[in-house]
């Protein structure tokens, strides 16, 4: 890609996120998404399931570019690592929405973390949490950790599973990938360069919160594994 359409596409971002505000997210996401040439497709314009609470979000997760697409879809809250809060587009767009930020590897602050989220769920709020606890960019995923499922379950809250793909050309992509070692501002310069970049946001049936909490987190896990690779392709 050209380094004058590049620049143009930071130079558009840049304004998109000086107008960054509480309240209605859903245009400045997708404002983010258009600045960067990035196509959605979602099979839906509302991830809450209508409830007398507030529904757990599920999904797999690949890339810093899930939290935008989503926000772009429906702008609900997540749970994220503190770390997220400083990041360049995704912490104001995270802090915008009410993210509630946790420290992950303090073990200590999970039950607390849980009953939060449950509290949440209780008086409508939804929350979107990404149980494989890291970013994959491909293959299988990881295991859906079991934690936030009992929040759903101790609030009686819909558990709504989501897929993400990335695709270029028709084809699977990795170039949003977000793992390893790899540090925000390299891997938002490759989507920045990047051609035709896709993503398809599938919101699967939403899962009552019966059983127990491995149950359900393998129901959400199955349901999300069934669409991996982008219809595109």
């Amino acid at each position: 890609m050209s380094t004058l359409l590049t620049v143009r596409r930071w130079l558009a971002l840049g304004s998109v996120l000086a107008g960054v505000r509480r309240g209605n997210l859903r245009p400045h996401a997708r404002g983010v998404l258009d600045a960067l040439g990035i196509t959605l497709d979602a099979n839906t314009d509302l991830l809450r399931v209508p409830a007398g609470t507030g529904t757990l979000i599920v999904a797999n997760h690949v890339s810093w570019l899930d939290i935008v697409a989503i926000l772009a879809v429906d702008p609900v809250g997540f749970l994220a690592k503190r770390e997220v809060r400083s990041w360049p587009v995704i912490g104001s767009l995270a802090q915008a929405c009410g993210t509630r930020f946790i420290a992950r590897r303090e073990l200590r602050e999970l039950p607390a973390v849980v009953d939060g989220l449950a509290d949440a769920l209780r008086h409508g709020e939804s929350v979107v949490v990404f149980p494989e606890g890291t970013t994959w960019c491909g293959g299988p995923g990881g295991t859906f950790r079991r934690a936030a499922f009992q929040a759903a379950i101790d609030a009686g809250a819909p558990v709504r599973p989501v897929t993400f793909a990335y695709s270029q050309g028709g084809q699977p992509s990795t170039v949003a990938a977000f793992v390893g070692d790899d540090a925000l501002l390299p891997s938002l310069n490759r989507v920045a360069r990047a051609r035709d970049l896709r993503i398809e946001l599938t919101a699967h049936p939403p899962l009552d919160p019966a059983g127990d909490r491995r149950e359900l987190a393998a129901r959400a896990q199955d349901a999300v594994r069934l669409t991996r690779i982008p219809a595109h392709a």
